[in-house]
């Protein structure tokens, strides 16, 4: 789904996503799109921050109320308060405008290459037909279902966007392990991403705040400074 009120560029990016072999519906307007895309259940949306009436933040924000899509919002502002309000409220990655459409299907191109939620396995089910024990990761309190995309912690259920849980995804892999923000680019965009490495650095901040983490003891997400990212050992009161 594209939404961008700039009829030229809404025609030309869905012309490239269509040529990738994508069905897309354009609308302009951000209330039109929040029912569209109830209609629509779109797997990318490409999501303009500067539209008339309700802006792309709100749509993004109303929009991650129903859907898991992924959402690259489009902003003519590159100032950095842009960026942080829109991935703070779902977005996946961002893109300054002016911008050139191959470099657009090609953050889309990685989005769409990472995993989605696989279905459950019924009771009864013939087990050669992909039935195999799930993986699930318990750091502390915190408890990472990989196979069905689900966090909990201390039990309580935490609603993270598919970037925040690739990256907690990635940053669980190996817990003894630091990752640079490259490698967690490389990890969770891909290794063909294009842009600054600051994008990281924001959906951590989302995911230590919805894990109820304290950056400055890194229960379960640590910094390394200097370095990159790691898995804390779960347990409170655990400095940095």
């Amino acid at each position: 789904m594209v939404v961008e009120d700039e009829a030229s560029l809404a025609v030309l990016i869905s012309s490239y996503l269509e040529r990738d072999g994508f069905e897309v519906a354009i609308t302009g307007d951000g209330h039109d799109a929040l029912d569209l895309a109830r209609q629509f259940d779109p797997d990318i949306v490409v999501l303009d921050l500067g539209l008339p009436g309700l802006d792309g933040v709100e749509v993004c924000r109303q929009l991650r109320t129903f859907s898991d899509a992924y959402v690259v919002m489009l902003t003519a502002r590159a100032e950095e308060i842009d960026t942080v309000i829109g991935l703070s409220v779902g977005a996946d990655d961002y893109q300054t405008k002016p911008f050139s459409p191959r470099e657009l299907m090609a953050r889309i191109q990685a989005m769409m290459r990472r995993p989605r939620a696989r279905a459950a396995v019924s009771p009864g089910a013939d087990p050669s037909e992909g039935s195999r024990q799930r993986e699930v990761r318990a750091i502390g309190g915190l408890s990472i279902d990989i196979d069905a995309r689900e966090v909990a912690v201390d039990d309580a259920p935490v609603s993270l966007t598919r970037t925040e849980f690739d990256v907690l995804a990635a940053l669980s892999k190996d817990p003894g392990f630091v990752l640079s923000r490259a490698q967690l680019i490389a990890a969770v965009w891909g290794p063909s991403w294009v842009s600054d490495e600051h994008l990281v650095d924001v959906h951590i901040g989302h995911l230590r705040r919805k894990l109820g983490d304290d950056a400055t003891l890194g229960r379960y997400v640590r910094t390394v400074r200097g370095v990159g990212y790691r898995m804390g050992t779960g347990q409170r009161g655990t400095a940095q």
